[in-house]
């Protein structure tokens, strides 16, 4: 073989090299890209879940409380902040609306802790386990959107794949932070709690 062979030989090799490496990094940040969104639309499920099982606890309440009106109101007001953040997509205005409904669901706990009745009525302990069972899967996919964003973003910074990242567009994301939200933190359970009204 002469010099010029082995020299096209390393050289095609290396190309080939180069393109598999693009081929592999674009697809990971594809995949990547695509598991935070399945995240989103599964933490925009379950919060959907969850307005919906409040929804009808809601009834429930309100026929042991009739008087405390403002705390009803401003319960649905807060139901209806998150259904509209989450069908939005934007994350900023999906974590405000969680924190509003935080503070509204410490209101629904003081009503309940007013009541003995109610706290024994068997339609409202379902309701207590569905909610419990909610809020987990919530965290859950918080973390797993969470994961995913880590994942994205240390590629975007990481050399080589920044330089792919900029080739074709891939942009780190925002992780869904609830560290700076003190009031949603109280409102609603941390991992592995159960939900008490």
């Amino acid at each position: 073989m002469s010099v010029g062979t082995i020299v096209l030989i390393v050289v095609g090799a290396l190309l080939l090299l180069l393109i598999i490496v693009l081929w592999v990094t674009y697809n990971g940040f594809v995949k990547t890209n695509a598991r935070i969104d399945e995240a989103w639309a599964d933490i925009g499920v379950q919060l959907k879940r969850r307005n919906d099982l409040f929804g009808n606890l809601v009834p429930t309440i309100q026929g042991y409380a009739k008087h405390e009106q403002g705390i009803m109101s401003k319960f649905a007001e807060a139901r209806n902040a998150v259904a509209k953040a989450v069908q939005s997509g934007n994350l900023q205005d999906t974590e405000n609306a969680e924190v509003s409904f935080g503070q509204a669901i410490q209101g629904m706990r003081m009503i309940s802790e007013q009541y003995p009745d109610l706290k024994a009525n068997q339609n409202f302990l379902q309701m207590q386990s569905a909610i419990e069972d909610t809020e987990n899967k919530i965290q859950a996919s918080r973390r797993f959107y969470n994961a995913g964003v880590q994942t994205l973003n240390a590629k975007v910074q990481m050399f080589p794949s920044n330089i792919i990242a900029k080739m074709f567009g891939f942009k780190a994301r925002e992780m869904w932070d609830t560290k700076d939200h003190a009031v949603l933190d109280e409102g609603l359970p941390p991992e592995n709690t159960k939900v008490a009204f």
